[in-house]
Order: structure tokens, then sequence, then C-alpha cells
């Protein structure tokens, strides 16, 4: 019973993660999970090459 419990969690959390990737590409955010990937540059919609 524990072995089913614990699949199911690590299947939810693995799903859950895939559907928020799928979700971010739909936006067309490049960088998913970079704090700055909703930033838009001149650059384009990716900051992760802003310079300090």
């Amino acid at each position: 019973m524990e072995n089913i419990i614990a699949g199911v969690v690590i299947l939810s959390i693995i799903g859950l993660s895939i559907a928020k990737i799928v979700r971010e590409k739909k936006k067309g955010v490049k960088c998913i999970g970079c704090p700055h990937a909703g930033v838009h540059n001149e650059k384009g919609s990716c900051s992760c090459n802003i310079e300090k």
C-alpha cells in the first residue's frame, strides 16, 4: 500500500511539472525556471543574458 501511495505522489509531481513546462512554452517563455524569464528586453523574451 505504501508503494502505491509513493508512486501516485511521484507521478503527480512529474505530471504537474510537465504541465507547467508545456503551459509556459505555449506562452513563449524560453527559460522556464529562470527568475528573469518573464522580463522582456531588447534581445527578446529570454533575459537570461542580461548584463548587470
